[in-house]
């Protein structure tokens, strides 16, 4: 498997946990993506599996996706293929969880805030500062959403806001912030998840999910066309790439 990530089965087959496995940032590049979608690819042999978990080595869940591959060479590229990692991750029909400590941004925010089940620590810090580079994340747009309602997302994917913790969950960011939110998330999966059928348990998920899936099949396309045809085709969107990656203001120009 790629070093970008790691896994382990737990609970007699039922937890798969998917570690992004290259601390400190745990970015969440193209390999990454990669190595996370062939992983999801073998899961579907399983049928004792009731729960994804994605996790992070290190003191953070992931500073996101890369700048660099944002770039106007790349982004074509790379944007559909993220946004397939969701797509089959959601087509697996198997609920999902994070546990999530220190910085968790971007894509890696929005990786984490698209699973069914929320842990974070104290410690953690959710953002989607893709505006502030004058981009913006496709999905956070319609996972955010879902999670703490419409006026609220807007604003947090307009703002780049920084929410710790026990605000993220108070909000329903996250569901529960506890000091070892790796251990709680399991025992929760203990009491809620394992003694029931996975078939049905499978079936539940995706009728509770099926919003979600509606809009990975007919926004998703409209947002990345968005993303890709409108935004990347204005100067600034580049230059806030670059200035950041340049490590300096960004100069924007006016429509």
């Amino acid at each position: 498997m790629s070093e970008a990530i790691h896994s382990e089965t737990l609970r007699d087959g039922g937890v798969e946990r998917i570690v992004l496995a290259r601390p400190p940032a745990n970015i969440v590049d193209m390999a990454a993506v990669a190595a996370v979608r062939a992983h999801l690819a073998r899961l579907s042999e399983r049928p004792s599996l009731r729960l994804i978990l994605f996790d992070s080595e290190g003191d953070h869940f992931s500073y996101g996706a890369s700048v660099a591959e944002h770039l106007p060479d790349v982004v074509g590229a790379m944007l559909p293929g993220f946004h397939r990692l969701f797509v089959e991750l959601e087509a697996l029909g198997i609920p999902t969880a994070a546990v999530v400590r220190g910085q968790c941004l971007g894509g890696g925010a929005e990786l984490a805030t698209w699973c069914g089940t929320v842990y974070c620590s104290p410690s953690a810090v959710f953002s989607v500062p893709e505006v502030r580079l004058a981009v913006f994340p496709p999905i956070a747009a319609m996972a955010l959403p879902w999670r703490v309602g419409g006026a609220v997302a807007t604003r947090l994917v307009t703002s780049a806001e920084r929410l710790r913790g026990p605000e993220a969950a108070a909000m329903g960011l996250a569901d529960r912030c506890i000091e070892d939110p790796g251990a709680a998330l399991l025992a929760w999966y203990d009491s809620a998840l394992a003694p029931l059928s996975p078939a049905a348990l499978r079936v539940a998920w995706r009728a509770a999910r099926r919003p979600m899936a509606r809009a990975l099949a007919e926004e998703l396309p409209a947002l990345e066309r968005l993303y890709l045809e409108e935004l990347m085709a204005h100067p600034d969107a580049t230059e806030g790439l670059q200035a950041f990656l340049d490590k300096r203001p960004p100069a924007w120009r006016h429509p």
